[in-house]
């Protein structure tokens, strides 16, 4: 007599969580976070997109590349400058290196705390730059040519 056990897949080892449970969950993912293609489309488009832009990198990271257009602010100096540079009746796009920095959590963090509406960008300037998208450093405007590993060459977006 044989006893056959089921192999179950580590992806299913914890079950997936009901319909409604992931509907929440995924909706309030879009409430806190922004997609680099996303960004850059409301900010090439014609008129005011609704946001700004905050880059929360050092002086030396944003002279080496940064959105255009967007307000440097490095997320220490966010309690004592926020007022200055921001307008709490704006929501507020955060960024930072990459995905392998937490930099703009910190800095979505200190601004939530003083009361701004903030997403964060996922994805950072690294996205950004291998996504195609224009940017500026210290030396003028750039741009790559778009990674084919993050968006698809030769399209305006990626479609999702």
């Amino acid at each position: 007599m044989s006893t056959s056990t089921a192999v179950v897949s580590p992806v299913l080892r914890v079950a997936p969580a009901a319909p409604a449970e992931a509907a929440a969950y995924f909706r309030a993912s879009l409430v806190f976070h922004a997609d680099v293609s996303d960004v850059a489309a409301a900010l090439a488009a014609d008129g005011d997109p609704g946001f700004v832009v905050l880059d929360s990198r050092s002086t030396e990271a944003w002279d080496q590349g940064h959105i255009p257009g967007a307000v440097h602010l490095p997320t220490a100096l966010i309690p004592e400058q926020a007022e200055q540079l921001l307008d709490k009746h704006v929501p507020v796009v955060t960024y930072c290196w990459g995905p392998g920095c937490n930099g703009a959590t910190r800095s979505a963090l200190a601004l939530a705390e003083l009361g701004y509406q903030v997403k964060e960008m996922l994805g950072g300037f690294e996205y950004w730059a291998r996504e195609g998208f224009a940017f500026e450093t210290w030396q003028g405007a750039e741009r790559r040519d778009a990674d084919p590993l993050t968006a698809p060459v030769g399209a305006e977006n990626c479609g999702c």
